[in-house]
């Protein structure tokens, strides 16, 4: 019977902004991890998981060897019986030489030109926008996808998964974006911060009476920073409708 010491463990600790625990550990829970631990912060919660190392038997990598050894020594043997048995071969003529059609390389295909700046990256036309809104919610793809798109924009569907008041603000709040439909998760924690919900998420559409945890949205937005202590992209919107 095998126990918790016969099993080699792998760790992984991720962060999760408060309030959206449940949503991170559903989602590495569903990749084989179980919790293990939480530890509560300010601003985000770290949560530590871990799974059981996989089994490799020793006798596979000894008889890999083995058949590895066996191939490299046919191999020698071939090259030896090739140096021996072949005929030693005469070096062409001038006029051969000068006929011989000289070998080119193949020209490099020229690379894509990047897409212009102004436009709208969605997950259709790009790939790279595609895995970031499957991927992770912190680390260092999202912080790369950031950096190397600030100022462009993007646009996707999503939902809102929280929203606070921007501190003693009565009108204006922090607004967190999830990707697809209520409730979600996958994609970064994306977030409006500091925003009047009536004049500046820019409504298209019909303008809801209200909005609130669980509305689903079409979201276009400038990409502005990603924040490596809170696991937070910041986005600035540009038009947002109600799905």
């Amino acid at each position: 019977m095998t126990t918790d010491t016969d099993v080699t463990y792998e760790t992984k600790t991720v962060r999760a902004v408060r309030g959206m625990e449940s949503r991170t550990i559903k989602k590495w829970e569903t990749q084989g991890w179980e919790i293990v631990s939480q530890s509560p912060g300010t601003v985000q919660t770290e949560i530590t998981f871990r799974r059981p190392k996989p089994k490799t038997p020793p006798l596979l990598w000894i008889a890999g060897g083995g058949v590895a050894v066996l191939a490299i020594a046919a191999i020698t043997v071939g090259v030896i019986g090739e140096r021996n048995d072949a005929p030693a071969e005469t070096a062409p003529a001038p006029s051969e030489a000068a006929a011989a059609p000289s070998e080119q390389p193949s020209p490099e295909p020229a690379n894509a030109a990047p897409a212009p700046e102004n436009v709208v990256l969605t997950p259709e036309n790009s790939p790279e926008l595609a895995a970031l809104l499957a991927g992770p919610d912190c680390g260092s793809d999202v912080a790369a996808f950031a950096a190397a798109h600030r100022g462009q924009t993007i646009a996707f569907p999503g939902n809102i998964g929280a929203m606070a008041p921007h501190g003693d603000a009565k009108t204006r709040y922090d607004i967190l974006i999830v990707v697809g439909d209520f409730p979600s998760a996958t994609g970064p924690n994306f977030q409006f911060r500091d925003e009047n919900t009536i004049n500046d998420l820019h409504w298209t559409g019909s303008v809801p009476d209200t909005i609130g945890v669980g509305t689903n949205l079409s979201v276009t937005a400038e990409v502005d920073r990603y924040e490596e202590r809170s696991c937070l992209f910041l986005l600035e919107p540009v038009t947002t409708a109600v799905r």
